[in-house]
């Protein structure tokens, strides 16, 4: 699979696309869009997943620093559960692209759909996130930006432990959930907590 960067060498702008946050129960699910810049490459660009946060961390302010072009976008919890978390991820998807301020001659995004709002000529690419650059730097910036909007979530509703599990169905979220009830952020078409609702429903009749 050729690199972006060997692409970039031909004139043709790509850009890279990644999305983070399609597992959890709560919180919306983010979306990135990069352009790297073949004059000022970035070392240690990988798939987010296998970086430690602090790693991700520090690549995130080199892309936003050195990219031609990058951009964060989400689809909310509301939008997730009207349209199904695939449709918003696709939805999220379209609006980083739209959101570059370079238009890209091509976007590579990671997996195996290409978000049918996208008018750009595209190309899905399975595991993409290992396997080119600007796919890699996308999934940092849209991890690391679900991550914080959690850690936000975790300020407010500190009972939850959205800092540690991300809002992941862990068995500490879980136990939070059936403690605790559902909170506006959590999506109320997922499992775990349409069930709770579906309980707290029951027990009114």
């Amino acid at each position: 699979m050729p690199d972006s960067l060997s692409l970039l060498v031909t004139g043709e702008l790509i850009a890279g696309v990644d999305e983070a946050g399609r597992g959890p129960l709560a919180g919306a699910v983010f979306a990135a869009a990069v352009i790297l810049d073949p004059a000022r490459p970035i070392a240690g660009l990988a798939d987010s997943k296998v970086l430690s946060e602090a790693k991700r961390d520090a690549l995130a302010i080199l892309i936003k620093r050195d990219a031609l072009a990058w951009c964060i976008a989400s689809a909310s919890v509301e939008e997730i559960d009207q349209l199904n978390i695939l449709h918003a991820t696709m939805l999220a998807m379209s609006r980083a692209v739209e959101g570059l301020t370079t238009q890209p001659g091509r976007v590579l995004i990671d997996g195996n759909r290409v978000p049918k709002q996208l008018t750009l000529p595209a190309e899905a690419i399975v595991k993409g996130d290992a396997k080119v650059q600007a796919i890699s730097a996308a999934s940092i910036l849209a991890k690391t930006a679900r991550d914080a909007e959690l850690v936000a979530l975790d300020v407010l509703h500190p009972q939850y432990g959205f800092a540690r599990h991300k809002g992941y169905p862990t068995a500490e979220h879980l136990a939070a959930l059936e403690a605790h009830g559902a909170l506006a952020a959590h999506r109320k078409s997922f499992g775990p907590v349409k069930a709770w609702l579906a309980r707290q429903q029951g027990q009114l009749f």
